[in-house]
């Protein structure tokens, strides 16, 4: 059985950083898409980032680029966003995600939380101004 385990979460002041984790178990996730959600309270779950199996290509939403980078090392089945200059609305829980693709797979479809199949538990990200 697949499972995700997200780790990294905590409380910042606005302009600091923090470094997501999420390991994965029950199979190989070198042929996985990868992706970082969050959801703040009373909002719709949102897309964050997500990074390619075949060749690590890696997407953002806009109000994150420059400030989060996804990376992940296939040897240790784990995914990192690394989050520099965190904002108060960055404050969520973020969730990770994955999904086996093919190695040609819609860029369209890596923004959609419905297009992934596993989902870890999800970490608290809080920022204070």
């Amino acid at each position: 059985q697949v499972q995700l385990v997200e780790s990294g979460g905590g409380s910042v002041q606005a302009g600091g950083s923090l470094r997501l984790s999420c390991a994965a178990s029950g199979d190989s996730f070198s042929s996985y898409a990868q992706g970082w959600f969050r959801q703040a309270p009373g909002k719709e779950r949102e897309f964050v980032s997500a990074i390619s199996w075949y060749s690590a290509t890696t997407y953002y939403r806009d109000s994150v680029k420059g400030r989060f980078t996804i990376s992940r090392d296939n040897a240790k089945n784990t995914v990192f966003l690394q989050m520099n200059n965190l904002k108060p609305e960055d404050t969520a829980v973020y969730y990770c995600a994955g999904e086996k693709t093919p190695r040609w797979y819609s860029a369209s479809y890596y923004f959609n939380p419905a297009r992934y199949t596993y989902w870890g538990q999800g970490a608290q990200v809080t920022v204070s101004s």
